[in-house]
């Protein structure tokens, strides 16, 4: 294994950074935040020259990469990254110490919109910043779903078509950084329009800033405390709502629309399975919402049912989707939103196809002797393909059930720690004050060792969960 290779490719996640700190710097100028501006470009340029340090010394490394190398990376990276973006946060002194300010990172970065901070006594600087972290995080996430996690053959069966894949052979990080352009450009895109349209919604400029970064990463990191009717308009509230459901589809589906650019092409974005099944979620949500809240609630649960699909978890109204049984707000975070997005969760691609399978098995039981195959999409899926997706499942609760017990060890009552593990897990940082435990738990109220225990579920969610069993087998790194 080239751990060289590992390093320049570090160092160009580092010149990145250095990048957003820069951006950041600006934002606190422009605000007049000179000591936040002073923390932010001392960073830039810190991690700026680290990063560069790093691609100088490990130039000449082998071009190539193997699977392992890429693995080795993503989790590395996912751990890394966080810490060095979190740094403002204790620089700043918002945060009371490193473990908070990681905390900070992680949520920010993984998009689960959990925090420990006091919103309405932050800076415009530090808000503007864990916009941004989130923006880039749900950029991470998006390339490194169709990067390096297609390339290790870690996706699964029924991934979309697209020429969003169809890009020259070579280098790994050559290819992460052409799809991560494609994926920041459309992400940014569409944050920039529903910008532009919240802000002429009445929204304040700043606010809808913010919530346009997190929108399209599906976030749920707000810029002012309390539910968003106290600060913008609802029609504001309906395109955010419109952004967020982008966020939770499939981006090479967004980018064939956006490569088209025609109206008559926008039917993919309905027609597409996981889309369908979104769309029939955030219907089943918004029924449930009507009959738990009342009819006099019914828009403002449509718009909390659209933030709550997406993953995002915003909530525009106190009294909304929260009137649903726990347990239902549980199952569909820990379902997620479709693959190759910024929503977490097991995903719907997945729950689509295992579901056509179990059917499948069950036609198969009542008629031994019949040859049934498993159709989906119009083609016929061997079993075999079922494996790695069964295996991530089975995974994926694993994890779930292993972070109730965690979290359990850590002092929590066993319904803290089963809603505290979902909203970590699922990167649903506001499941916690949506599913509302009796004991009134929140983020800040946690002990070190529950929070420990919260980051390293959040980073979970984001690393594919079998990429993180393979690295702890001990025939990965003798191979």
């Amino acid at each position: 294994m080239a751990l060289t290779r590992i390093f320049y490719w570090f160092g160009g996640t580092l010149v990145i950074c250095a990048c957003l700190f820069a951006l950041a710097a600006f934002v606190g100028f422009l605000a007049l935040e000179f000591p936040q501006t002073l923390t932010m470009a001392v960073l830039s340029l810190a991690t700026g020259i680290l990063g560069t340090l790093f691609l100088l010394a490990t130039a000449g490394v082998p071009a190539r990469e193997s699977s392992s190398e890429a693995l080795v990376f993503l989790t590395f990276f996912w751990a890394s990254v966080p810490m060095i973006l979190g740094l403002p946060f204790v620089l700043t002194g918002v945060s009371p110490g490193l473990l908070a300010a990681y905390f900070e990172g992680v949520s920010a970065f993984t998009t689960t919109g959990a925090t420990r901070l006091d919103v309405d006594a932050l800076p415009a600087t530090i808000l503007f910043w864990r916009a941004l972290v989130q923006w880039f995080g749900g950029v991470c996430v998006a390339t490194f779903a169709v990067v390096v996690l297609a390339a290790v053959n870690q996706t699964g069966t029924g991934v979309h078509k697209s020429m969003l894949f169809t890009l020259r052979k070579g280098e790994l990080f050559v290819r992460l950084i052409a799809i991560g352009r494609l994926v920041a450009g459309i992400y940014l895109f569409l944050a920039a329009i529903a910008f532009i349209l919240m802000t002429f919604s009445g929204a304040p400029a700043f606010d809808a800033l913010c919530l346009s970064l997190s929108g399209i990463s599906t976030g749920g990191l707000t810029p002012r405390a309390g539910p968003l009717n106290l600060y913008i308009p609802p029609l504001a509230a309906a395109f955010l709502a419109m952004l967020c459901l982008m966020g939770a589809m499939n981006v090479a589906v967004l980018w064939d629309y956006l490569r088209l650019r025609k109206i008559r092409d926008a039917l993919r974005l309905v027609l597409s399975v996981e889309h369908r099944a979104l769309f029939a979620i955030f219907a089943v949500m918004v029924l449930l919402g009507t009959v738990f809240a009342g009819l006099s609630n019914v828009r403002d649960v449509i718009l909390d049912a659209a933030y709550f699909v997406s993953s995002a978890g915003f909530q525009y109204q106190v009294v909304s989707i929260d009137m649903i049984p726990p347990a239902i707000l549980i199952t569909v975070a820990l379902i997620g939103g479709s693959a190759l997005s910024t929503a977490g969760g097991v995903k719907l691609i997945r729950m689509l196809l295992l579901f056509r399978h179990l059917s499948t098995e069950l036609s198969r039981l009542s008629h031994p002797s019949r040859v049934i195959p498993v159709r989906f999409r119009s083609q016929t899926i061997p079993d075999s393909a079922f494996l790695s997706i069964w295996m991530y499942f089975f995974a994926y609760t694993l994890a779930f059930g292993v972070g109730i017990a965690a979290m359990g060890v850590v002092g929590l009552p066993l319904d803290d720690a089963i809603a505290t593990s979902a909203a970590s897990l699922s990167n649903v940082g506001p499941l916690l004050g949506l599913t509302l435990p009796e004991s009134g738990l929140t983020w800040a109220a946690m002990t070190p060792g529950q929070t420990a225990v919260a980051i390293l579920l959040m980073l979970l969610g984001r690393i594919e969960i079998l990429a993180a069993m393979v690295l702890v087998l001990p025939n990965f790194w003798r191979n």
